[in-house]
């Protein structure tokens, strides 16, 4: 599976941006699919999942309430809706994707498929 991620940029603290992931090489629908992020001179954290099947989408305590994981299957893409942004978001995006019906939304090393990473930029 290869992951394409699109949709960074620079924006003002307050705005929105909306990144989106497009999947290509398997079957979307079987994947669980996960946005972490990385910002300069720290680790990769978790910030939102979305599983393959149900309604078990997880946020990362910081984004709960600004930011929105969806997915159209249709079109092999999964997005991450995010509002009200703080310069504390400026990070690298990532989307990845983990196979099969064991769900662990925020075990980074569980997921088997990474994009390329997408650049958010928040301005104060």
């Amino acid at each position: 599976v290869q992951l394409q991620a699109s949709g960074g940029g620079l924006v003002q603290a307050g705005g929105s941006l909306r990144p989106s992931c497009a999947a290509s090489g398997g079957t979307f629908s079987n994947y669980n699919m996960g946005w972490f992020r990385q910002a300069p001179g720290k680790e990769r954290e978790f910030v939102a999942a979305i599983p393959w099947r149900g309604s078990n989408i997880y946020y990362v305590d910081s984004v709960k309430g600004r930011f929105t994981i969806s997915r159209d299957n249709a079109k092999n893409t999964v997005y991450l809706q995010m509002n009200n942004l703080k310069p504390e978001d400026t990070a690298v995006y990532y989307c990845a994707a983990q196979y099969g019906t064991s769900y662990r939304a925020n075990f980074q090393d569980k997921y088997n498929y990474w994009g390329q990473g997408a650049q958010v930029t928040v301005s104060s």
